[in-house]
């Protein structure tokens, strides 16, 4: 977007495109190794106590030995796309110019595949770097129908899995998802409206519905990515297309009288939808 071997001066260009001239001449610095370790080490302390915030979670790391302040930890958990999980006014970072819609699962319920999906976004480590991962759920039977990785927190990847599941498993009645920018951003919730799909998202005191979700990057990440230490995306990607066949297909689900989320699925998938 920006030439520097333009006529234009840079510091015109950025005032017509309205860009700061500090991103522009900014070169990324690679997040050190002891970071990393840190990285790691909250993401599996978050693991253990979602509704630690960074103050607690820094308590820990004092505990496991690790010398290292508050305000370092919450600017690694910002650059993680995490925070705790308990009720509070802002549950997660939304985006200002953003549209908001109501929360339509109130009183509802849910027992049918298809009636309801929701989605999320966490901290995949590896050993050298890391990445994050989008899940697309149906809610009623906690079917994994369409994932992706990126290496940046953008809607790109969320509409990419968005747009498969829709392709695979047809159209929910409702997507539900938090007020996360990702999810608010127009390129997703575009994608919602052209397929005649009824927007719902968490508001305030609704913190709870997050938990199916996060017990699904709990099994993954203790079942799968903390065992086999991925050194790469690649490996990420090839490591989850067999554990997410494994969860679906072959992983009892305890709430379901231990049947398969894919049992689940199809067995309550509408006749309509299911000849379709």
């Amino acid at each position: 977007m920006i030439d520097k071997e333009d006529y234009l001066p840079v510091t015109r260009q950025c005032e017509i495109l309205e860009l700061s001239r500090s991103g522009i001449y900014y070169t990324p610095v690679p997040i050190s190794a002891r970071d990393m370790e840190l990285m790691r080490q909250i993401d599996e302390i978050h693991l253990m106590y979602p509704f630690y915030g960074s103050r607690n979670i820094r308590n820990e790391l004092w505990g496991k030995g690790y010398d290292i302040g508050r305000d370092r930890v919450r600017r690694l958990m910002r650059r993680m796309g995490i925070e705790a999980l308990y009720v509070k006014p802002r549950l997660s970072l939304s985006h200002s110019g953003h549209v908001k819609y109501p929360y339509l699962l109130r009183g509802l319920e849910i027992t049918k595949a298809n009636h309801v999906w929701t989605t999320d976004i966490t901290y995949i480590p590896m050993v050298r770097g890391f990445c994050y991962l989008v899940a697309i759920m149906d809610w009623a039977s906690r079917m994994v129908l369409a994932w992706r990785l990126s290496n940046t927190l953008d809607s790109a990847f969320c509409v990419d899995a968005l747009e498969e599941a829709i392709t695979k498993y047809g159209c929910p009645d409702i997507f539900n998802t938090d007020q996360g920018s990702q999810f608010t951003a127009e390129v997703f919730t575009n994608t919602l409206r052209v397929n005649d799909i009824a927007i719902s998202m968490d508001g305030k005191g609704r913190w709870m519905d997050n938990v199916f979700i996060e017990r699904l990057w709990k099994s993954i990440k203790y079942e799968d990515i903390y065992l086999k230490a991925y050194s790469s995306m690649s490996e990420v990607k090839n490591g989850l297309n067999s554990y997410f066949k494994f969860y679906n297909e072959k992983r009892w689900h305890n709430n379901f009288d231990k049947k398969t989320p894919a049992m689940v699925y199809f067995n309550t998938l509408s006749q309509k939808q299911a000849a379709a």
